[in-house]
């Protein structure tokens, strides 16, 4: 039988997919399900404010077959709130567990990160890039080479937990924002965040439909950016990678793989193909495996970079 559980960052997946910040993670029973019934290797939890945050009004997203546009917000409940529903899920459920964090500033991203450590998630995600809060935020810090390296900076100083930082696609170079994040001591990347942000009208009203206006876009459409970006991240940096975007199938896993991802963000995804499509992607996976005569997944990292 094909070998799909993967060693990320000292931590043990029992298969490369992870469900996606802002999907099933609202609740640590959820969250629970994610593992235990969807079969997902792991979860990222809903990015979480040190304060609680509202996030936009209604409409926030609209659908088509081939992608997604989102301007939920990050809304949150706050660190308080997210400490009882994690250690909630840390008592009752032994898959690994990602933090995702949020803030408005660098010092608010280390003393977020200093409160959630105290729950001991496996791991930690800095979320720098969401594309739809820039009216409220600025500029995600992302978008900038010095800034991220600057929130790196102050997540580490706070926490002696395994740091992944959150890039965006809407830059000029990832690869070269990933190496400013290594260089000030980020243990891995996760990419990508949503691509945009984007627009649709209402023809009939002349209109944008979501209440925000623009949205972050995901779906299947945004694959080859995915792909594109993780390749250019491990070409830059040798750090493991959290590739996301656009995965629907196990053949979409396996190429993220291929490109340099060790595990696989699936969000979009669940809308299209159901609240089980971890369990399905694994499935997939290892059909691919014994079909191909790979026995075992880690060998398929980064296999681009090594023909």
């Amino acid at each position: 039988m094909a070998k799909i559980d993967v060693d990320f960052l000292g931590v043990k997946f029992k298969n490369p997919t992870v469900v996606a910040s802002g999907v099933l993670g609202v609740t640590g029973a959820l969250l629970k399900r994610v593992v235990d019934e969807f079969g997902a290797g792991g979860v990222t939890c809903k990015s979480i404010w040190f304060q609680g945050h509202e996030g936009h009004p209604n409409p926030t997203i609209i659908c088509s077959d081939h992608w997604m546009l989102n301007a939920v917000g990050l809304p949150d409940a706050g660190i308080e709130k997210a400490k009882e529903e994690l250690t909630w899920y840390k008592e009752n459920c032994d898959g690994p567990l990602i933090a995702s964090i949020v803030a408005g500033t660098a010092a608010d991203f280390g003393e977020i990160a200093e409160e959630i450590t105290k729950i001991n998630p496996d791991i930690i995600e800095v979320n720098i890039s969401c594309p739809n809060v820039e009216d409220e935020l600025g500029k995600p810090f992302a978008c900038d080479v010095d800034d991220a390296a600057n929130v790196t900076r102050q997540v580490k100083k706070r926490t002696n937990l395994p740091v992944v930082m959150k890039l965006s696609p809407n830059v000029a170079n990832i690869g070269q924002i990933a190496k400013s994040v290594v260089d000030a001591g980020a243990d891995a990347i996760c990419a990508i965040n949503t691509v945009g942000p984007g627009m649709a009208i209402d023809i009939g009203t002349g209109q944008p439909i979501l209440h925000n206006k623009v949205g972050g876009v995901s779906g299947y459409g945004i694959k080859p950016i995915a792909v594109k970006c993780i390749f250019d991240i491990a070409k830059s940096v040798n750090v493991p990678i959290i590739g996301t975007g656009g995965v629907f199938t196990g053949e979409d896993a396996i190429e993220l793989m291929m490109a340099g991802a060790t595990l696989v963000g699936i969000g979009t995804a669940v809308y299209y193909r159901g609240k089980d499509v971890f369990g399905k992607v694994a499935k997939e996976m290892e059909d691919w495996m014994d079909k191909n005569g790979v026995s075992d997944i880690n060998e398929i990292v980064g296999k681009s970079h090594k023909l």
